[in-house]
């Protein structure tokens, strides 16, 4: 057992999501070798308004030992299948990513190259009615996937203002050390460099062995006192500005996913929650101003506002290094891409699973700092290139942003993936990090860009005998929708059943 004299002191700085997030994997995972300590001030705020997840979420929530029901009771939260795309690949054209697959593989062969085949043919159909996640979004329908499934997943769609505090209960109730107050002065090893503590406003002085910097934009830590440079991506994701709204929900339908409308000058995102809609509309300030961005989402929304828009401004890109001596960057400090995919959670959620596994036993070393920066710039880079992708992959020529992104030259790893698509409908292929091959497929035929040709093995089967097959799949998947609940249902009944403290 860990002597409590040789605990590892950790110092988070930073509250909300990111903060919290830290604060609680931490002290539930490795409470017996660190102590954690965590530095925020009301004043400053969060940004708190990514309000959309991925999957892997689930495992996060699994991992606390919470109580999912109870969780997105406190959370306001929905579940989420994807995120419908409109007007992407063209005006009128709409598709879902979903977090599930389509069909199934045979023979090893992914089943959206025996739809290809068939589509050749005139016989495809829509590829969507082969994705049950497709049927249940379109239905509003929701049901838990059967335990061991791989069939499909979900993730929440929740208020991001209740998340970091649902946690920071949680957190503070294992032994997580809350410090309110600004940082004043940061104060390093003259030989090492080395951040030794850090001085609050109010005179008190806070000593760490290991900090991670959860300070948002400003980073604090990693940025103004480390000076990790920051690698901008703007030249090809443009979009660097957001104003977001909630407003009441029209009506009862509660859609299980993510809404997302392409604009003039960017997009535009819709979040059903319990109790309200997340609005935003994220766009280049090189192709609209902030005024004209608030009354474009003003005259989208379908409900009435509950305050007023709020723009926030970022930039597109990450740290060359996101671990530099003792700090870890998690988050905003660490990096920043878009919202689209509803990444911001995830990544946050990968560099605290890296942290935890790569953990310091004694000092930090090189190789721990290296296999950090190393994985966490596969993600950021991966992610990039998938969404540059949704921009890239279109024909729309209506406005000057749009005309840009379709024109412009795209980063080598994505060229190379996608001319890999062209050819033969194959996904580049890697063991780890997010968006697998239904994700890509998905982005690919949703959005227009039709292979030359798919693997020969899917000429094997007679087109007869394919066809009946894919029209079973697509009869499988619509009974096991006609038989799950209503998605809101789902949710009130979930609720109700959750039992009241005393």
């Amino acid at each position: 057992m860990t002597d409590q004299l040789s605990k590892t002191r950790v110092v988070i700085l930073g509250g909300g999501t990111a903060g919290w997030m830290t604060a609680a994997a931490l002290v539930n995972q490795l409470g017996h070798a660190c102590d954690v300590q965590l530095i925020e001030s009301e004043e400053i705020g969060i940004v708190g308004v990514g309000e959309a997840t991925l999957p892997h979420i689930r495992y996060f929530v699994e991992s606390l030992g919470l109580d999912e029901a109870e969780f997105m009771k406190a959370t306001h939260a929905t579940f989420k299948l994807g995120i419908d795309f409109h007007d992407f690949g063209r005006i009128g054209s709409h598709y879902l990513h979903p977090f599930g697959s389509f069909g199934a593989p045979l023979n090893d062969v992914p089943f959206h190259h025996f739809w290809l085949r068939l589509q050749a043919e005139g016989r495809g159909g829509a590829l969507w009615d082969t994705s049950i996640c497709n049927i249940m979004a379109a239905g509003n329908k929701f049901a838990p996937p059967p335990p061991g499934s791989s069939l499909y997943n979900y993730a929440y769609q929740f208020d991001a203002t209740l998340f970091g505090p649902y946690l920071r209960g949680y957190s503070i109730a294992r032994g997580v050390t809350r410090t309110e107050g600004k940082v004043v002065e940061v104060e390093q090893d003259g030989e090492s460099g080395d951040i030794i503590a850090l001085k609050l406003e109010n005179g008190k002085r806070i000593e760490g062995d290991l900090f991670v910097d959860c300070s948002g934009f400003r980073a604090l830590l990693i940025g103004q006192t480390l000076k990790e440079n920051w690698e901008d991506w703007s030249r090809w994701l443009l979009c660097d500005r957001a104003v977001a709204m909630p407003c009441e929900a029209a009506n009862d339908k509660i859609g299980p996913f993510t809404g997302v409308h392409a604009m003039s000058a960017g997009w535009r995102w819709r979040i059903p929650l319990q109790h309200r809609v997340g609005n935003g509309y994220v766009y280049s300030s090189a192709h609209m101003s902030d005024a004209d961005a608030e009354d474009a989402l003003v005259a989208a929304v379908e409900g009435a506002p509950m305050a007023e828009p709020r723009v926030l401004k970022f930039r597109a890109g990450r740290r060359e290094r996101s671990w530099s001596k003792n700090v870890v960057a998690v988050g905003l400090a660490s990096g920043f891409l878009e919202p689209l995919e509803s990444t911001s959670i995830y990544l946050v959620q990968g560099a605290i699973a890296q942290l935890i596994e790569m953990f310091p036993i004694g000092p930090v070393r090189d190789q721990d700092r290296d296999e950090f920066n190393r994985v966490t710039d596969a993600e950021y880079d991966r992610i990039r290139d998938f969404l540059i992708l949704h921009y890239n992959a279109t024909v729309r020529d209506d406005s000057d942003f749009w005309n840009h992104v379709r024109t412009m030259e795209v980063p080598d790893t994505l060229h190379e993936k996608m001319e890999l698509w062209r050819r033969s409908a194959r996904v580049a292929k890697y063991s780890q990090g997010l968006f697998f091959e239904p994700s890509w497929v998905a982005v690919y035929i949703g959005q227009g860009v039709i292979p030359d040709g798919w693997d020969e093995r899917a000429d094997l089967p007679g087109s007869s005998e394919l066809e009946t097959a894919v029209g079973r799949v697509r009869k499988q998947v619509s009974d096991a929708v006609c038989a799950m609940p209503d998605h809101a249902n789902f949710i009130r009944m979930r609720n109700a059943s959750i039992e009241r403290p005393a």
